[in-house]
């Protein structure tokens, strides 16, 4: 299944920046984004654009994942001339990545 499926993203970038900010429609699904989409697998989905560390932020009350990516200077929000690679594309690529959901997990 496509993440998007059962979650909603909000972005935003400052400089070199990135934040994504992903939000299960439903409070029962959170758990399974906790589990499926890790710094890590952030990290590798958007290796091509970022330099340094993901770091992943749980906010379970709001059945939420905020993920911070650091980007190369050179391509920070106000010195890059690009128009794809900025926060809210980079929401809809993540909504894309396809998502392992066990039958316990569908029949919630």
């Amino acid at each position: 299944m496509l993440l998007r499926e059962i979650a909603h993203s909000r972005t935003g970038d400052k400089g070199n920046l990135v934040t994504i900010s992903l939000i299960a429609y439903r409070p029962e699904d959170f758990e399974l984004l906790v589990s499926e989409i890790t710094a890590e697998r952030v990290a590798q989905h958007f290796s091509e654009i970022i330099e340094g560390r993901v770091t992943r932020y749980e906010l379970p009350h709001l059945s939420a994942l905020n993920f911070v990516l650091p980007r190369p200077a050179k391509l920070a929000v106000t010195r890059s001339l690009a128009l794809d690679a900025h926060g809210k594309c980079l929401a809809s690529a993540l909504l894309a990545v396809e998502i392992e959901v066990t039958p316990r997990a569908a029949a919630s």
